[in-house]
């Protein structure tokens, strides 16, 4: 009998969803989880298989969701009191006999602010705020779970992610570009298109604790971004504001707070991979053009 790729997607999220789709076309088995049994819009209960988790309320029969699965990709947050998954599920998961790979999704953000500076997987861990603190932790606690099952685990930290339905250019058409200046500032970037090759270059040739930058090959300043997407939109730019005017949320001050440069060498070397938007210029002019479409 032939054996079937089966994934369990805790969070069905963006990018979640974006690997599921694509592994759909490869007929594999996609199960995934929501907080709420209503929050898969879209996702056809034909094609994948959905259920409710949160940590206030696990999975109602973990045995029989998990039975079989090949792979396992976690993308719920950390919260104060831990990883939900882990802490709900770690012994369900250390269950399942047919797993050959789990894969985390963190994020750039572990590495706290080095004031423009490159950063790469080698590069110590200094979160500047709870939120990537979390991170750090969740991260620990998939590795040592992969390392008492002895079954791969990856960690994936992913800068900031755009792709169709969550990009600068629709923010431009909607009126709703923000254009702050902060000298030096540069971010970067991954289109949802390139995470999911990350992903699945990884799942061909998993190895035990690896830990990947997931971002494009150009940091850069947030406002080049807006005034690209503006031009691409065929609108003007928003006024110029100074960081230190700006009204931003706690968390938009927060990643304004940081700024660094992340390497992606490891992908391209160990994985293989060759990304289909080195910069944001290709990646924003793609989405146009499927827009227009």
């Amino acid at each position: 009998m032939m054996m079937h790729n089966v994934i369990v997607c805790f969070g069905l999220g963006y990018s979640a969803r974006a690997l599921a789709e694509a592994l759909h076309t490869d007929s594999w088995k996609i199960i995934g989880t929501s907080r709420s049994a209503d929050a898969g819009d879209g996702l056809s209960a034909e094609r994948f298989h959905l259920h409710e988790f949160a940590r206030e309320r696990p999975m109602s029969d973990p045995a029989d969701i998990l039975d079989g699965a090949t792979h396992v990709l976690s993308s719920v947050p950390p919260d104060a009191d831990g990883d939900p998954v882990i802490d709900c599920h770690r012994g369900d998961i250390e269950n399942i006999s047919t797993l050959s790979w789990i894969g985390y999704l963190s994020t750039v953000g572990v590495y706290g602010d080095r004031g423009g500076d490159w950063v790469d997987e080698s590069t110590d861990c200094q979160p500047s705020n709870e939120r990537s603190a979390r991170r750090v932790a969740a991260e620990r606690a998939w590795l040592n779970l992969g390392e008492r099952m002895q079954v791969p685990v990856q960690i994936f930290r992913l800068a900031g992610i755009y792709g169709p339905g969550r990009n600068p250019i629709e923010t431009a058409r909607k009126g709703r570009s923000r254009r702050i200046i902060k000298p030096g500032q540069v971010f970067s970037r991954i289109h949802v298109d390139d995470i999911v090759q990350v992903l699945r270059a990884s799942m061909a040739h998993p190895v035990p604790g690896a830990i990947y930058n997931v971002c494009d090959d150009e940091p850069a300043p947030p406002q080049d971004v807006v005034e690209f997407a503006c031009d691409l939109a065929g609108c003007e730019p928003p006024p110029a504001v100074p960081y230190e005017q700006a009204d931003l949320s706690p968390m938009g001050r927060s990643f304004y707070g940081e700024c660094k440069r992340v390497r992606n060498d490891r992908i391209k070397d160990e994985l293989g991979v060759r990304l289909r938007y080195p910069g944001y210029r290709s990646g924003l002019r793609a989405l146009a053009s499927a827009q227009s479409r």
